[in-house]
């Protein structure tokens, strides 16, 4: 070890000391007690009037003139917002931080400043919170469905800790383009677990999300510290039954990326934003965060200014939000049921088997009406070491079942389980087995089972 980490190691071990008494719950409850937020898309598709850029196009196209960082700060006070959230790396993979991960960045640009820590200095000066943007689809880098190899994972892991060790506390990081069914880059692909695992060893109290609600149930998180939602993307909370903590986002323009007829375009109104979206968002524990493209000078547009203070004048954050229920912890770990082998009993064709691990919660293995005691079962291949079995009904309805493992040739009982609800997470004693069924003893309809899953998670 040399003296020139040193530094590096002291701020990561004062960071885990004073965070180590903060359990998640707490965590997230002092996330949604935040409310809202910037956040602040700013990359290299600013300067090509898309919101996907070409993975091609040089660093010298990114150079805001008159980039000022405090502006943003103050705009965001303006609107009585908590803190700011950029897009230190977008879809195609530049990066507006000094990275030493790649040449792609900021730094070979003509701006030749690292964005990220301007940022941070301005609105930690504010006393605003601090959050970054990640993309794990990165398409200038090649990763991307098809092409990812070990040396991409440890590309994400070197640029995380980069972020998460030269730029101070980070409230949350938001990560983007994984396991989406667009960027279809799988858990697996890279691996959520061990990515979950050196955010939280860099920096225990920042909160990992993944903007992963168009394909993941609003029931539970799954792969995420709070749960996220795109409404420009049609993803939009239940103002009736949400009870996770969680995250909804919207562009005031509109776009996420500054396009060239912002200034000129009318943006979102004020008054409807502080109505539909804060208020009402605020009373079921979820933090809105909107979203302000600056320009190509790096500054933003005089009418986002203007309706920032406009939100300000008309809403004030009143402290504390209500106190978040308790919830299950995240679920991290690879689904190790996901497409393999699975039997049932009788079921119709169109809801056959293969639906119940297909990793897809829109579609359902479901019990003919006719059978009286139905089971559903997966084979893991050999003998495997699980520690967590979650059931995702396509509608709760089953209120009595049993879990069983397959271990040495013989089924032996695992739990009894009646959790109310659409999922149902089981974790136990680690034990090892070669399948898992489920037994169902009570239930109002034709039992339907959208996802099975089997885990192995570090404890």
């Amino acid at each position: 070890m040399t003296l020139k980490h040193l530094p590096v190691l002291a701020a990561i071990t004062a960071l885990a000391l004073t965070s180590r008494a903060q359990s998640l719950h707490d965590l997230q409850q002092q996330f949604v007690d935040l409310r809202f937020g910037m956040f602040i898309h700013f990359n290299i598709p600013t300067f090509m009037n898309q919101d996907w850029a070409d993975p091609d196009a040089p660093a010298s196209l990114f150079n805001p003139g008159k980039l000022d960082c405090n502006q943003w700060a103050r705009a965001a006070k303006s609107a009585n917002m908590s803190y700011g959230c950029l897009t230190t790396k977008h879809h195609s993979g530049f990066c507006i931080w000094d990275t030493k991960t790649t040449d792609y960045n900021v730094m070979n640009s003509p701006l030749h400043r690292d964005v990220v820590k301007e940022y941070t200095e301005a609105f930690r000066a504010a006393g605003l919170k601090v959050c970054l943007y990640y993309s794990i689809l990165d398409t200038h880098h090649r990763l991307r469905p098809g092409f990812i190899t070990r040396q991409h994972v440890e590309m994400i892991k070197a640029q995380l800790t980069e972020l998460l060790t030269h730029y101070g506390e980070i409230t949350a990081l938001i990560i983007d383009g994984w396991d989406a069914p667009w960027s279809r880059i799988s858990y697996d692909d890279v691996p959520f677990e061990e990515i979950y695992t050196l955010v939280k060893t860099l920096q225990p109290h920042c909160l990992l999300m993944d903007l992963n609600s168009a394909k993941y149930p609003p029931e539970a998180l799954f792969y995420t510290d709070i749960k996220s939602y795109e409404q420009g993307a049609g993803q939009h909370i239940s103002t009736s039954t949400n009870r996770l903590p969680a995250l909804s986002c919207l562009p005031l323009n509109s776009a996420w990326f500054w396009k060239t007829d912002f200034p000129a375009t009318p943006v979102k109104d004020p008054r409807m934003l502080v109505n539909e979206d804060i208020v009402p968002y605020n009373k079921i524990y979820d933090n809105f965060i909107l979203n302000v493209a600056p320009n190509r000078d790096g500054l933003i547009d005089d009418n986002a200014l203007a309706a920032l203070a406009s939100i300000g004048r008309l809403w004030k954050n009143e402290g504390p939000s209500n106190p978040l229920p308790p919830t299950e912890a995240p679920i991290i770990s690879s689904n190790l049921a996901k497409h393999q082998p699975a039997n049932a009993s009788w079921s119709d064709d169109m809801n056959i088997m293969d639906f119940g691990n297909d990793d897809n919660f829109h579609t359902s293995w479901q019990s003919n009406v006719t059978v009286k005691a139905p089971w559903y079962e997966v084979e893991l291949g050999r003998e495997k070491a699980l520690n967590m079995v979650v059931i995702t009904e396509d509608k709760a309805n089953m209120s009595a079942y049993r879990l069983e493992v397959h271990s040495n040739g013989a089924w032996k009982p695992l739990l009894t389980g009646s959790q109310p609800g659409r999922v149902k997470i089981h974790r136990f004693a680690t034990v090892y087995g070669d399948k898992v069924r489920v037994l169902i003893d009570k239930f109002d309809t034709p039992p339907a089972i959208a996802e099975m899953g089997v885990y192995y998670e570090r404890r």
